[in-house]
């Protein structure tokens, strides 16, 4: 809307079930988001109101909260069942902290779906070939880029930790400061959308796939998260003597738990699981271990004060709100019902059945509509409406012929 109409205070609404819109366009069933496709309002968060630094005439973004028209949070919104999760958290007298590790890749422009992402051309005139891991080398000629990346990071008020050259070709990794989960999955969501605009300005195009690289590893959204208490902001997973806390355990436990029914939520897309079915450093298990990067939840070393799970399932395509969502949901799970983890692991880990989670977008859409927890957690109108607009987008999928299948199986008797 015009910024004269924004500072007036005219609502901005929304038809409801563009919160279920699937990522090719389309829409499930009317049922699944109320029969008669009714508003919501769009109410921004003051907080998240932002200058966007990187467009040539004055643009504002605003991160808004869904609202039904009644006032109600709606259901169908992930930064709503973020904040609800928090609100849960509250009740108990404590509050999670959290930190997200974003992966992408930045490549030259691809405007042929058909052909392989490649690298942009670097300083020397030559495309990078996988030797850069950890890198300072500014060879890649990527630097311009990443300048102004920092900036407009900065005008955003975007604080970062660390960035690096990451495992992949052309792919580079940012830590994310720890905080409150809620501004975590906002600065989460602004940063990606960030490097999209910013890569364009640079004929460059950043992409948030699972796994765009055959032969190269994924990229990630690992989340850290902690919990503190409100009265004296102590980490409760850490008692007196530096020793862990049967909350920490029972945290633990419930992401143990609930991993494998919350799979699709931290998993959206049929490409998430070409980055889980290549386990290096992505694993595809609920398994708990101290500092170990094959387990999917990591004890990293830290001292006593900074104890925290790393979940490392989600990749870098997640949703950032649901996904935190849904891995405080399940360490909360825990925590209530005072739920104890398995042993730990450590070394080459044998996955054992029980721990295993599903390996493709359909096993984990059927895991999750079986999910009685997830529906208790997360409401059956959200649950629903999520398999539903997941199953369009697989059902798409299934609908074209891959280059393997022609190149392997055309000449097949």
């Amino acid at each position: 809307m015009t910024g004269e109409g924004f500072l007036q205070g005219r609502r901005l609404q929304m038809a409801r079930g563009v919160l279920l819109q699937c990522i090719m366009g389309g829409y499930p069933p009317s049922r699944f988001y109320g029969s008669d496709d009714g508003d919501v309002a769009m109410i921004a968060d003051p907080q998240q109101i932002h200058r966007l630094p990187w467009s040539a005439e004055p643009r504002a973004l605003a991160i808004c909260d869904a609202e039904e028209l009644s006032g109600q949070p709606c259901s169908l919104s992930t930064r709503g069942q973020l904040k609800a999760v928090i609100a849960r958290y509250a009740r108990h007298g404590l509050s999670p902290v959290v930190a997200t590790e974003l992966e992408f890749f930045v490549f030259a422009p691809n405007p042929d779906p058909t052909h392989a992402f490649v690298p942009p051309a670097g300083l020397d005139g030559r495309r990078e070939e996988g030797f850069s891991a950890f890198s300072i080398s500014s060879n890649n000629g990527l630097r311009p880029f990443f300048s102004e990346v920092y900036a407009c990071m900065a005008a955003l008020g975007l604080p970062r930790d660390t960035f690096m050259h990451e495992m992949g070709v052309s792919q580079f990794e940012i830590n994310l400061w720890h905080g409150d989960p809620l501004l975590l999955a906002d600065q989460t969501f602004l940063f990606k959308h960030l490097l999209k605009e910013v890569a364009l300005k640079h004929g460059l195009i950043v992409v948030c796939m699972a796994k765009p690289l055959a032969h190269t590893p994924g990229s990630s959204m690992h989340i850290h998260q902690s919990v503190v208490d409100i009265a004296t902001g102590r980490n409760v997973f850490t008692s007196d003597d530096g020793l862990p806390t049967d909350l920490f355990r029972h945290f633990l436990g419930g992401q143990q738990a609930c991993m494998a029914d919350f799979t699709a939520l931290f998993a959206p897309n049929v490409n998430s699981y070409q980055r889980l079915c290549h386990p290096f450093a992505s694993p595809n298990n609920a398994c708990w271990s101290h500092d170990n990067r094959a387990a999917g939840l990591r004890i990293p070393a830290s001292t006593p004060e900074a104890r925290r799970v790393e979940n490392r399932l989600p990749g870098a395509d997640a949703n950032p709100y649901l996904a935190i969502a849904a891995s405080l949901a399940a360490g909360l799970y825990g925590i209530e019902h005072g739920l104890e983890p398995e042993a730990a692991v450590q070394g080459e880990i044998h996955v054992p059945d029980h721990l295993s989670l599903p390996c493709t977008l359909h096993a984990a859409l059927e895991r999750l509509k079986r999910s009685q927890l997830a529906k208790e957690l997360f409401g059956h109108e959200f649950i629903e409406g999520y398999i539903a607009s997941k199953t369009m987008e697989l059902t798409s999928f299934f609908d074209e012929i891959t280059p393997w299948e022609r190149r392997v199986l055309a000449a097949q008797a």
